[in-house]
């Protein structure tokens, strides 16, 4: 797996003080992305968290996520949160460091008060003091937030500065990527009160052992106000990977007021990503799981058509401009402001996604506005098959025919991909395996790249026939 390390530094590390006026929370932020470009050490907010215990339970399961590895167990090696402000609420997001679970805690505006919230996105720091106080938080005492510095204005490093070295595997970088193209095609499959919610999840297996779903995938099917295990995608059916994974919810149960479930719509027997929601007073806690324990999000191809075709780059050059942090994208709204269809803006969103300047909030049903603070070129120069798609296209190994193509392999083997209702399939390995399910093959996404070189070709001819 390739890695390589970022240095995160921060003024000071967070920490959790006690005040005359109750107790302050104070989490410090690395270099990030506002609307006016680039700083060191941004402010996001400055005012109360209106439960605080809640809101400490919450970050801590985004950080337990962090520091996980739910398949083939490591030591720990926590990877810092990220945080957004959106303008009305602060998202703080994470990754497991196997690449298979992601966790994001929403604090809304109803947890918030007594302060602005600013447009940006950094890394936030977690330490383990800073965790051990946050476990000992109680009820009573009113909790001050406070998202960067303590000074607005904040240009040189004075003082002490706490650096990290963050090893940063590209396959955690691609799994945010793919983890909200993947959510985007969710719908709520079932919604289950507080006490059927706790009862649910508390039966839930807590130890994640080797990180491999005992006897394949397990599924979950609504009934009555509760979730039935079943052994098999029967209609309304949504996929349970790897429940074990689900450990980090046990932080908030006891202040949940609803748990909500997304996925696909259940199509054969393989198993599927799905979002599991809890509803908190003011915010919401979010794990999406891959299909399977043992596969993170890296590898489940999901953006390769929006990074094969030069149309949505194009567009998503256009959609990345008109971007103001909003909490939620108007795609409609976007479409009229750059002349594009929707599903174009949609095409381009993805692509976006892709570099992680876009996530997707299932609960919403809409993208938002957010800028990892990492390398976003990583994505594409480090995923396997666009760089084999690529170097197909380049040896001149694809010849189209009508709705078909082949591509002759490296190894001299000649695959047939075909159109079938906008899907292209393969006649290689990889097809026959996955049928599509991990994103289309090396072969039919070079396919992709010629046919839409040929038709953006035949375009410009027919402009310059015109012209004569």
């Amino acid at each position: 797996m390739t890695r390589s390390v970022q240095a995160v530094a921060y003024r000071q590390p967070s920490v959790l003080e006690s005040a005359a006026d109750g107790r302050r929370l104070g989490l410090e932020t690395s270099r990030g992305a506002t609307p006016t470009g680039v700083e060191d050490h941004p402010r996001f907010f400055a005012g109360f968290l209106t439960s605080p215990q809640v809101a400490a339970a919450g970050l801590l399961a985004v950080a337990d996520v962090a520091a996980a590895r739910y398949y083939q167990p490591q030591l720990r090696a926590s990877l810092d949160p990220v945080v957004t402000g959106n303008g009305d609420r602060l998202r703080f997001e994470s990754f497991s460091g196997c690449g298979g679970v992601y966790a994001r805690l929403d604090v809304l505006g109803p947890g918030l008060d007594g302060g602005e919230v600013g447009h940006g996105t950094t890394n936030v720091d977690v330490n383990n003091p800073l965790r051990e106080a946050l476990s000992r938080i109680g009820t009573a005492d009113p909790l001050h937030l406070r998202v960067g510095p303590e000074e607005l204005a904040v240009t040189t490093l004075d003082g002490p500065v706490v650096e990290k070295k963050v090893p940063l595997p590209d396959r955690w970088l691609r799994g945010f990527a793919e983890a909200q193209v993947t959510a985007a095609g969710f719908d709520l499959r079932a919604e289950l009160p507080a006490d059927e919610a706790v009862r649910f999840l508390r039966g839930l297996p807590r130890a994640a052992g080797t990180g491999r779903a005992v006897g394949g995938p397990r599924w979950v099917v609504p009934v009555g106000r509760g979730l039935r295990p079943t052994t098999r995608p029967v209609p309304g059916a949504v996929c349970l990977p790897g429940p074990e994974r689900l450990a980090a919810l046990q932080r908030v149960l006891r202040h949940a007021t609803a748990l909500r479930v997304y996925g696909p719509a259940a199509a054969g027997a393989g198993a599927t990503a799905a979002a599991w929601e809890v509803d908190l007073p003011g915010m919401r806690l979010t794990l999406t799981l891959s299909p399977d324990a043992s596969r993170g999000f890296s590898g489940e191809g999901g953006v390769l058509d929006a990074l094969a075709t030069d149309e949505a780059a194009e567009d998503a050059e256009l959609i990345e401009v008109l971007l103001a942090w909003e909490p939620r994208v108007d795609v409609a709204g976007l479409a009229d402001s750059a002349g594009l269809t929707p599903e174009r803006v949609r095409a381009a969103l993805v692509r976006l996604g892709t570099s992680g300047r876009v996530g997707y909030d299932t609960a919403e049903a809409a993208y938002f506005h957010r800028e990892l603070p990492y390398d976003a070129g990583r994505v594409e120069r480090h995923n396997p098959r666009l760089r084999s798609a690529r170097a197909l296209v380049d040896a001149g190994a694809v010849a189209l025919d009508g709705p078909l193509g082949t591509v002759t392999a490296e190894d001299g083997h000649v695959h047939r991909v075909r159109d079938e209702a906008g899907v292209l399939s393969c006649s290689c390995l990889w097809w026959a395996k996955y049928r599509g399910g991990r994103g289309p093959c090396k072969h039919a996404l070079a396919v992709q790249m010629v046919r839409r070189g040929a038709v953006v070709g035949q375009e410009f001819a027919g402009v310059d026939g015109g012209a004569r």
